[in-house]
């Protein structure tokens, strides 16, 4: 796919956490990927929120999060970025599943 400077990559991550997983579990992992901008060089816009839709067809999946890029080098970057891979390392015990879904703006 070609891109212009008009477009932007649009990181979509959502997560479904184990039911075991504490209040406070959860909000360390919130707070643990609101570093990441940070620490990562490319991500050039990110925000997140829980769902509220009420249609009820989120599948247990309770937050997203979402980063930009302005390239796809940007993102393969960030996947490989140790600060990522640290903070994907962290996830395990509280985490059920995640969904993962890349896209070009329209």
């Amino acid at each position: 796919m070609s891109t212009n400077s008009n477009t932007c990559l649009r990181h979509v991550v959502l997560f479904a956490f184990r039911d075991d997983a504490s209040a406070g579990e959860v909000d360390a992992i919130v707070a643990d990927f609101a570093t990441l901008p940070q620490a990562i060089p490319g991500i050039v816009a990110y925000e997140w929120g829980t769902n509220v839709s009420p249609e009820g067809l989120n599948d247990g999946f309770t937050h997203c999060f979402t980063l930009t890029f302005a390239s796809a080098q940007d993102r393969d970057g960030y996947l490989v970025h140790p600060a990522h891979e640290r903070f994907v390392g962290t996830l395990g015990k509280s985490l059920a599943r995640s969904l993962v879904l890349d896209y070009w703006a329209q």
